[in-house]
């Protein structure tokens, strides 16, 4: 039963509605909160979609913003600021999605529910919200990461009072977002069942999972064991527990089982929906996770409406709700929804903090400034040059690691290459590529590099990373030099013993190296467990680690170039 209370939160006076039902044209209905002011005129509204929970987003109402390292920050509490949404004159509406939280219906697999999109689901939410008294018939969307995700499905949809989104933080190719160069990321597990700080979905016993409904038993069995014979996944404790009992870990089953990209992950791929977006869209993304960046800027190119791309400073790790957002997104809405002209839209399309030189450049795209790739390569006594190596492998003998399983040992090994000190500013800006030739004496690997800018008193901040599979080494069509694209359609395994370029994409960044500065580049076959960078991120911020031993080497010589094709930026900014 619905339930209507007046409140006082942050200064503001508000009127909560409790356990609302909106229909679905299947006659579902989704369950929600609603926020706004205590007067009784219409405003626009702020929807906010997601599995977990409508609950967990009214501490936003109680409990100030947390930032890491707070044992009190909550991956999961993206809805924003509740009391500030009204303040602005919104009423701010946070709806749990089909079969989560206290919605009907079922919820199968990732952003599909019951054999409805989600999408679907949205656009008659929305449209339920548009017809509601206190609403004037504006709506907009709210909330980051899965929650910035919906508003990508809902606007494809085209829903009639969806007027503009603002997302920050969204998460679009659906693969890339759970296996970074066909690696196995663990975040979507702490999204989903609550590990590493996280609450995870607001589960019901009506959350299942895609591949139980559509495969039987035997299949089951059969799919399992062919997963369990990879020595990744069979090394990893979580993994075969979730593999053994798929029931309790329905979602993240899913994923574990899709290891390769297709048709699974297509049909609901976001990017490829955006093309059918044509409302104001607003994209918002800190650096340091730079999958996610790259996933945004890919959408941003697709998207033909009005838009704006807003790439923000290190760390990657927003306050929960994302304060750091609502001035922007406010000026956002009040043109859009309020008609207020700020001269938000004479501004700059594309705006990028550049890290070192921590300057704002602007322009028209991503990146904002004309760039020429270069090459820096690796050479003997882990030096970085511009300049090729022109030994043979006779006398340029290359570098090498061994790499225990984690089963048998907490170190990480890792290689490096550093540059000399840049005697004069040096900026670059966009995406990036390694090219190394490497032998293993097994059929697969991971490859995990990292840059570093690091300073004259040691002290360093990450750039960009890339990740790849070596199994998922092959490139596709639309492969360029310094942006190299896997299609992670299948795996071809290495032949152990064999030299094989792997290409490696450096994912998007923007970094000015100041004069005494250096460039590090990093590479390892797992994650080091404590470092400068991951002591920034929830403890399921990893990647899954190799379970075989590996010995690598990695060749560097006249016949073997391995280097880095980095964008330097070659104009000022407009």
């Amino acid at each position: 039963m619905a339930e209507y209370e007046n409140i006082d939160a942050g200064g503001h006076s508000i009127t909560v509605r409790k356990h609302l039902r909106a229909p679905m044209r299947d006659g579902v209905e989704l369950a929600l909160d609603v926020y706004h002011g205590t007067d009784d005129a219409p405003r626009p509204a702020l929807v906010a979609l997601s599995p977990y929970g409508k609950e967990l987003q009214a501490l936003a109402l109680t409990m100030p913003p947390q930032r890491r390292p707070s044992p009190m920050w909550d991956g999961c509490i993206e809805a924003g600021d509740i009391a500030r949404v009204v303040g602005e004159g919104y009423a701010h509406v946070i709806g749990d999605l089909r079969g989560s939280g206290d919605s009907g219906g079922e919820h199968i697999g990732n952003y599909n529910a019951g054999g409805v999109s989600l999408g679907q689901d949205a656009y008659d939410f929305i449209e339920w919200v548009a017809e509601q008294p206190w609403c004037d018939g504006n709506v907009g969307m709210i909330g980051i990461s899965y929650f910035g995700s919906m508003q990508i499905l809902a606007a494809a949809e085209r829903p009639p009072h969806l007027k503009a989104i603002f997302v920050s933080g969204g998460h679009y190719d659906f693969y890339e977002t759970t296996y970074h160069g066909g690696v196995m990321w663990f975040m979507p597990r702490a999204a989903r069942e609550g590990r590493g700080g996280d609450s995870g979905w607001a589960f019901t016993d009506r959350v299942k999972s895609r591949m139980l409904e559509q495969h039987s038993p035997e299949e089951i069995k059969k799919l399992v064991a062919e997963r369990l014979a990879d020595p990744d996944a069979a090394a990893w404790p979580n993994l075969v527990h979730t593999l053994n009992y798929p029931k309790n870990h329905e979602a993240w089953f899913d994923i574990v089982m899709n290891e390769l990209d297709g048709e699974w992950y297509e049909e609901r791929n976001p990017v490829n929906l955006a093309k059918n977006i044509d409302i104001p869209v607003y994209l918002q993304l800190d650096q340091g996770r730079g999958w996610t960046l790259d996933g945004t800027i890919e959408l941003f190119n697709t998207l033909k409406g009005p838009k704006k791309l807003d790439i923000g400073p290190y760390p990657p790790m927003q306050s929960r709700p994302f304060i750091e957002e609502h001035e922007k997104m406010f000026r956002w809405y009040d043109y859009w929804i309020k008609g207020i002209d700020n001269g938000i839209m004479d501004e700059p399309a594309v705006s990028v903090f550049v890290e070192g030189s921590r300057e704002h450049v602007t322009g028209t795209a991503f990146p904002p400034k004309d760039i020429e790739y270069r090459p820096l390569y690796l050479r003997p006594r882990r030096k970085l040059s511009a300049e090729p190596e022109p030994m043979g492998t006779a006398h340029a003998a290359p570098d090498g690691f061994y790499q225990a399983p984690l089963t048998v040992t907490d170190k990480v090994e890792v290689l490096s290459w550093t540059t000399e000190v840049f005697d004069e500013r040096t900026e670059m800006m966009g995406t990036g590529a390694a090219h190394l030739f490497a032998e293993i004496d097994q059929d697969d690997t991971n490859f995990i590099l990292r840059l570093w800018d690091t300073a004259p008193n040691g002290k360093r901040q990450l750039i960009t990373t890339g990740y790849l599979k070596a199994s998922h080494r092959e490139l596709d069509e639309r492969t360029t030099e310094g942006s190299p694209y896997h299609p992670h359609t299948r795996t071809v395994p290495v032949e152990p013993g064999k030299i094989e370029e792997y290409v490696v994409r450096l994912y998007p960044f923007a970094n000015t190296f100041l004069p005494g500065h250096r460039l590090t580049v990093e590479l390892s076959n797992d994650e080091p467990l404590v470092d400068e960078h991951n002591s920034l991120l929830p403890p399921d911020a990893f990647h899954l680690p190799v379970g075989r031993p590996v010995t690598h080497k990695v060749y560097r010589d006249a016949t073997h170039p391995s280097r880095l094709v980095l964008p330097f930026t070659t104009r000022t900014a407009e």
